[in-house]
């Protein structure tokens, strides 16, 4: 859930894990954890001062938004209610049923763009429950865009285009039926349609940062986009690599080692260091690596 949330805060998460103390399994590998006995604790690592990313950027100028990811989460894990902190410029909404981006967004006077970017979202799909960063000083344009009726068309695959419900799409052209011809002019909410395998390159972002936002490794995102360095430019458009295609994850038991996991999973131990980004050969207890498929 923390993990969830610094996502959602555009932070980069590197990852989540219960280690084990190797001398016996039922106690945690850490001490502090280990010795504070009747509680659920956790430890949670917000960067690395000898980063050569981009830690210790985010802690020094995002720092009042990373705690407030961790509060934000456990509220939710003991099931209280979220408040912000005094003086804060974001606003909260709770997804409830029936709703869209697009009717959230007319109701607190902002695009969804404005909303998807505040939440960091890449899709138009919502749940019931979520959480939503709403945005401050950003007005809805008066004009919304226009969208021409091409051949296979219909209201449902329109609307669900611009995350918007049929009944929303028709109210915002007065249209009284589902009936429309090729050709017609259709008013629709502002947004960016990417296919869902790419993602747009937006300030502050860096190959590291996207690649865990989804879960890969740099050089597989690279290799997906025929990329030689690590610059980016804003708007230039990635595509992701269908992870599922590529490899699949192992938690480290006792007893695995690079060599072994490579022998079951018929791969070589180069494979997974490239994949994983190791330098060398020692695995960690819980340790979550991909394997090449």
């Amino acid at each position: 859930m923390i993990a969830n949330e610094f996502i959602k805060s555009g932070q980069n998460v590197r990852k989540y894990y219960q280690r084990r103390l190797p001398s016996n399994s039922s106690k945690d590998y850490y001490y502090m954890l280990r010795e504070t006995p009747n509680n659920e604790s956790i430890i949670v690592e917000y960067g690395f001062l000898d980063s050569t990313v981009d830690d210790v950027s985010q802690i020094k100028n995002n720092w009042e938004e990373l705690a407030e990811a961790v509060v934000r989460a456990l509220a939710d894990y003991v099931g209280v209610t979220y408040i912000p902190p005094e003086g804060s410029t974001s606003n909260y909404y709770i997804v409830k049923s029936g709703d869209t981006l697009y009717s959230i967004a007319r109701n607190y006077g902002v695009t969804v763009n404005a909303l998807k970017s505040a939440n960091n979202l890449e899709s138009n799909n919502l749940t019931i429950g979520m959480r939503l960063v709403i945005p401050t000083d950003v007005v809805t344009p008066d004009d919304s865009n226009i969208y021409i009726v091409q051949p296979g068309d219909s209201l449902y695959k329109i609307a669900n285009l611009y995350g918007m419900t049929v009944n929303e799409l028709k109210t915002l052209n007065n249209l009284t039926s589902n009936n429309i011809s090729i050709g017609q002019q259709l008013k629709v909410l502002e947004t960016d349609i990417t296919p869902a395998n790419t993602y747009v390159v937006k300030a502050g972002d860096s190959l590291y940062s996207i690649a865990k936002r989804y879960g890969i490794n740099v050089n597989t995102l690279k290799s997906a986009n025929n990329k030689t360095s690590n610059l980016l430019s804003i708007g230039e458009i990635l595509t992701i690599p269908n992870t599922n295609d590529i490899y699949r994850t192992h938690i480290v038991v006792p007893g695995d080692t690079l060599w072994s996991l490579a022998r079951n999973y018929g791969t070589t131990v180069d494979q997974i260091k490239s994949l994983n980004g190791l330098n060398n050969n020692v695995l960690s207890l819980g340790m979550i690596l991909n394997i090449p498929n």
